[in-house]
């Protein structure tokens, strides 16, 4: 049996370990225990080199006889047999050779005394690379004896871990030796012990009492404390033959130590307690980032301060094969915005802005913001508030008889003005307001947005590709189209028939039947289809959802495939990472399987504006009167509130302490950077571009960087993101290389890029808690899930705080899609002065598990009351947090 986090035990027969399992475990175990570390020989920091010397030095305390000393002595110095596991591979090709039971002679003869080095079998097993760096062993040796008149009890804490030869099963240093022999009529107690012993050294709580233990008494406290925790099933009310599996979180040893600290706090303050788990569940207080300095651009200079030694990192910390799946995912996802938006702003301004324009600031700016942006994970995109506002623009300069591009330039410089004078008085200090309920409420909007612009997509395939509905097979020869012309080159036909003309070179059709021009022929030469099936186009429409909804649901099947059972970890972790970009190939290999003329990704394959009638350069004056550069600032006022409320929501969602983004923000310096590019794009009549939050977080989510070592049985940690300026910056350098790639990029469907589509807002929506207690309208109350919020706030006003939400979201919906899209951004700003108002309607405590608190005397005062907690207290937590994660011991017994 061995125990890492969960124990896991050898099966019947001896082939093969058992699937990890939490221990369950008798309370007359526990108890037996605690009486043998009472009773029996306890030695703590023992000098001894091997196991030899621990045995010795164990039996010396004990009042034995000679023989039964000599007899104890040989049998602890026994070689122990070990189950090594074996690759299945290897093993399929051991069970076809008639020489594989000479293999598994070459394991160590039970009967001889333990090997000082380690065995080869040890160091060549495959268990280790489960095992962190620096991990220790604690080995337990429990068993019946039949020369014993009573139990033998001993528990070595060695000074030094050493490698204790092939004792263990891994050739890692030991730390730890529980020894249990006795009578045989007690053999199954003695088991027990054993379980019982292994499963308290792998506590965490207890780990530290072992490691820091001066005596017995401080082992004893450290079982007592375990037994105040411990969690006892009525017999007849469960099954012990049934194994619990393992959990999908555990608690924090940090977490079960403040538990602990707080609990004994409350004796002195009953609200400590409380006030804490609030501060735990909400989102962090003001950090570094977000504190002003109270001098002009102060906030952009800590930013500069801050990222500037991370700089080179952003790139070396880049060279993994993961970051190779973002970049081709993320540049599928960015070009297929790019012509999304292009296309619409090139309906919206007659082509002033088309697809290359967007092609080409998309580019440009997105590299520059990569490359000096304070958060290099946002991905710059045009956005649907900034398209509605273009859109706007331009039929108000159509009417009004103002120059379009000159117009806009004029606005887009005072928009730069405003954003760098944000930058100077540091009002990204603000971004503190931006709570929960704003940025889930922005979020979800822009979700939507991304979810109902595919589907919209795709419905319009039927009016490209119109389906049949009329199609019957008993007509099938009924059904043709051919070409009738009514006239070509000198001759004269009669309009009412199909013609067969001679053959006149004159017409370029020589010996040329009219019924079999093809479509582009008939029309170049005049003539007109004539059929009742001309406009059917088979297949298309629903071929192209099949590749859409296809391409959606394989990527969510892909994307979850590392926690399935099939495959070892590198395989399932490798399909995962690139399960966006299979996806793609696989569909896009149907597509061009089945032949069909599905609508293809089509790129400007020329450099030149989508407009003719404009250059590359936007001239400030010249078109429009003088005063049009002062009225510009009107509508700027509203576009630097959207710019700002874009920006900063999404680097609020970006920026969130569970991502564990340890190179910090610089909300100064993005904003900073936008605002410049805002002069840039500006000045060339480039699209405006500003962070976009469902690509973004598609971005972060696909450089997720998880445990490569965890017990078995223990889900692997999220460790945090993989920083860096190098995927976004590929991204864009693509981008702008698209137009060179046209002959590759026209053979990948739309039908399959508006999947992907489908699959961010999806999963972009899926990760926001709104998403969660708005399925709670929908259940029954014993059939909803544990949340937390759940616990602390009724559920009338958890339904009351969604409802708000959700009407907030229709108001902007709504908003969005009439005329009144011009005061959008005020509408944006006004979700923070909601919510503020929503304090009157709710309590502060439902608020601090609902949302987050805001930045008031109230936060301050909880903060103020949290840091009462000793400095030390909280020191020793964390030191002994990281001594669980370096010291995670492995525990081996055997029974004999």
């Amino acid at each position: 049996m061995r125990w890492l986090k969960f124990e896991e035990k050898v099966e019947e027969g001896g082939e093969r370990w058992s699937k990890p399992h939490v221990t369950a475990l008798s309370l007359h175990s526990l108890l037996e225990l605690r009486t043998g570390l009472r009773t029996g020989t306890v030695l703590l920091d023992s000098p001894a080199r091997n196991l030899k010397q621990i045995v010795e030095t164990a039996i010396a305390t004990h009042a034995l006889q000679p023989e039964a000393k000599q007899k104890l002595t040989s049998l602890l110095l026994r070689s122990p047999q070990h189950h090594a596991t074996k690759n299945q591979l290897r093993l399929m090709a051991e069970l076809g050779t008639p020489c594989h039971r000479d293999a598994a002679q070459k394991r160590s003869d039970p009967g001889a005394e333990i090997a000082e080095a380690p065995l080869k079998e040890q160091l060549t097993n495959q268990f280790q690379k489960k095992l962190p760096a620096g991990a220790e062993v604690a080995n337990i040796l429990v068993g019946d004896v039949d020369f014993l008149e009573k139990p033998f009890a001993a528990f070595v804490r060695l000074r030094e871990a050493v490698v204790l030869g092939a004792l263990a099963e891994v050739a890692f240093p030991s730390r730890f030796l529980f020894i249990l022999l006795g009578p045989r009529a007690k053999a199954k107690a003695y088991h027990e012990i054993g379980r019982a012993a292994a499963t308290v050294l792998t506590d965490e709580l207890f780990q530290r009492v072992a490691y820091q233990a001066e005596d017995r008494e401080d082992l004893l406290a450290g079982i007592d404390e375990f037994l105040d925790e411990l969690t006892v099933l009525p017999p007849g009310k469960w099954d012990p033959v049934l194994r619990i599996p393992p959990p999908k979180c555990l608690p924090s040893p940090h977490r079960r130590i403040s538990m602990h600290l707080r609990e004994w706090k409350s004796h002195c303050n009953g609200t400590m307690s409380a006030a804490a788990d609030r501060h735990a569940h909400g989102h962090p207080h003001v950090g570094e980032e977000l504190q002003r300095t109270g001098r002009l651009f102060g906030g952009l200079v800590k930013d500069i301060r801050r990222k500037a030694p991370w700089y080179w990192s952003d790139f070396y910390d880049a060279l993994n094969i993961q970051c190779f799946s973002a970049i081709l995912y993320i540049y599928l996802a960015t070009v297929t915005n790019a012509i999304t938006f292009g296309g619409m702003l090139g309906e919206a301004t007659e082509n002033m802005q088309g697809v290359l324009e967007s092609f080409l600031g998309t580019a440009v700016t997105g590299a520059v913001f990569c490359l000096f942006a304070g958060q290099p994970l946002t991905i710059l995109s045009s956005t649907g508030p900034v398209l509605v506002f273009e859109r706007l623009l331009f039929s108000f300069s159509k009417d009004y008889g103002l120059d379009y591009l000159e117009f806009r330039l004029w606005i887009g410089l005072w928009v730069a003005f405003f954003g760098l004078t944000l930058v100077a008085t540091e009002a990204s200090y603000l971004v503190q307001y931006f709570t929960r309920f704003t940025e889930e409420g922005f979020c979800a909007l822009i979700s939507i947005i991304f979810i109902y612009d595919a589907g919209k997509k795709m419905l319009s395939l039927a009016d490209s590709f119109p389906i049949n509905w009329d199609y019957r097979t008993n007509d099938v020869t009924l059904y043709g189209c051919a070409c009738n012309v009514s006239g070509a080159g000198n001759a004269s036909v009669p309009t009412d028939a199909l013609l067969v003309p001679p053959g006149n070179a004159s017409w370029g059709l020589e010996a040329a039947n009219w019924s079999q021009l093809t479509r582009t022929e008939c029309l170049r030469v005049g003539g007109h289809l004539v059929g009742n099936s001309c406009n059917y186009v088979p297949d298309v429409t629903f071929v192209a959802f099949i590749l859409f909804l296809g391409t959606f649901l394989c990527s969510m099947l892909l994307k979850r495939f590392k926690s399935s059972r099939y495959f070892p970890t590198v395989v399932r972790k490798l399909v995962s990472d690139f399960s966006i970009i299979l996806a793609i190939l696989l569909f896009c290999g149907i597509d061009a399987g089945l032949g069909l003329e599905t609508p293809k990704l089509i790129v400007p394959s020329e450099f030149k504006p989508t407009n003719p009638q404009r250059g590359w350069l936007v001239f400030p004056f010249g078109k429009n009167s003088w005063w049009v550069c002062l009225a510009a600032a009107a509508p700027a006022v509203l576009v630097v509130i959207l710019i700002f409320m874009d920006q900063q929501i999404t680097a609020v969602i970006l920026n969130r302490k569970e991502y564990k983004l340890r190179k910090g923000a610089g909300f100064h310096l993005d904003l900073f950077c936008v605002s410049l590019l805002m002069i840039l794009t500006s000045v060339t009549g480039l699209p405006w571009y500003v962070s976009a939050t469902v690509i973004s977080l598609a971005h972060m989510d696909s450089l997720k960087m998880e445990s490569t070592i965890s017990a078995p049985g223990e889900q692997p940690k999220f460790l945090g993101i993989r920083e860096q300026r190098l995927t976004g910056l590929m991204v864009f350098i693509l981008t702008g290389m698209s137009v060179f790639l046209a002959p590759l990029l026209k053979y990948i469907s739309m039908s399959v890029l508006y999947g992907v589509f489908l699959y961010m807002g999806v999963a972009a929506l899926s990760s926001i808690q709104f998403m969660d207690r708005l399925q709670l309208f929908l259940m029954p109350a014993k059939h909803q899930p544990d949340f937390i919020y759940l616990r602390h706030v009724p559920l009338r006003r958890v339904h009351l705080f969604t409802l708000i939400q959700l009407l907030c979201l229709a108001a902007l919906w709504v908003l969005k899609s009439t005329v009144a899209a011009i005061i959008f951004p005020v509408m944006l700003l006004a979700l923070v002065g909601i919510r503020k108002a929503m304090e009157c309607v709710f309590s502060q405590k439902d608020l601090s598990w609902l949302d987050d608190v805001m930045p008031e005397r109230d936060r301050k005062e909880e903060e103020e009351k949290l840091q009462s907690i000793p400095e030390k207290e909280e020191s020793d937590s964390e030191d002994s947090e990281l001594m669980y994660q370096e010291k995670g011991p492995e525990i081996n017994i055997s029974v004999n």
